[in-house]
C-alpha cells in the first residue's frame, strides 16, 4: 500500500533543515524501493523549502509512520507538523532520476 507523507517546516527551519539535509538524504535513499518519490514543498516564489512530500509503500499505516519518524528531520526539529495518509495512484508513472 502506498502513503503520502506531508510535512510542514516550522517558520525558522530553513537553517535547520539545510544543516540536516545530507542525513536526511542518506535516510531516504536507505529506504531504497519503499520510497517511490520525494521532493521538497516550495514557497510561494517557488525559491525556497518549506516542507517535504513523500510517497512511500508500506505494509500498514503504522509501518509507514515509523518510516516518516525516521527522517532525521524531525529529529532536527525542522518541521512542525507530519502528515501520513494512505494514497492510492491513479495517474502516471515515477519518474525516475528526475
Amino acid at each position: 500500500m502506498y502513503f503520502a507523507v506531508y510535512c510542514l517546516d516550522k517558520d525558522d527551519g530553513l537553517a535547520r533543515r539545510t544543516a540536516t539535509r545530507p542525513a536526511h538524504v542518506d535516510y531516504l535513499n536507505s529506504l531504497g524501493s519503499r520510497l517511490k518519490l520525494a521532493g521538497a514543498l516550495l514557497d510561494d516564489a517557488g525559491e525556497n523549502p518549506v516542507g517535504s512530500l513523500l510517497i512511500i509503500e508500506a505494509d500498514t499505516l503504522e509501518e509507514a509512520r515509523k518510516l516518516a519518524a525516521g527522517d532525521p528531520y524531525g529529529g532536527a526539529d525542522v518541521f512542525k507538523s507530519v502528515t501520513v495518509r494512505p494514497w492510492r495512484k491513479f495517474i502516471g508513472e515515477w519518474l525516475e532520476g528526475v
